[in-house]
């Protein structure tokens, strides 16, 4: 069983940037960042291959959003700058198997919320 703690959420103004920091209990996989938002499916937002070769990022924020990782401080982060409104929404960081746009993951924490102002 992994853990997954997120950090770094907040609110910002449209234009602002945060970076969100995820830290895991353990050992894990691939790693990916997915948001909710009221009355929505969970959307995928980007994932990243355990050895950081290999980087996905959602069209929607593509450009504007980075993700990386530290294998030895077993945390990913996800850069956010430029946000828009329509960023808002609570951000959770998952773990597991999956690769690419369509993302499976076998643990998940319980989010940090992003408020984006206009």
């Amino acid at each position: 069983q992994v853990q997954l703690v997120e950090s770094g959420g907040g609110l910002v103004q449209a234009g602002g940037s945060l970076r969100l920091s995820c830290v895991a209990s353990g050992r894990t996989d691939n790693m990916g960042w997915f948001r909710q938002v009221p009355g929505k499916e969970d959307e995928f937002v980007a994932a990243i291959t355990r050895n950081s070769q290999n980087t996905w990022v959602a069209a929607p924020v593509r450009g504007r959003f980075t993700i990386s990782r530290d294998n030895a401080r077993r945390t990913v982060y996800l850069q956010m700058d430029s946000l828009k409104p329509e960023d808002t929404g609570v951000y959770y960081c998952a773990a597991g198997p999956g690769l690419g746009y369509s993302f499976r993951y076998d643990y998940r924490g319980q989010g940090t919320q992003v408020t984006v102002s206009s």
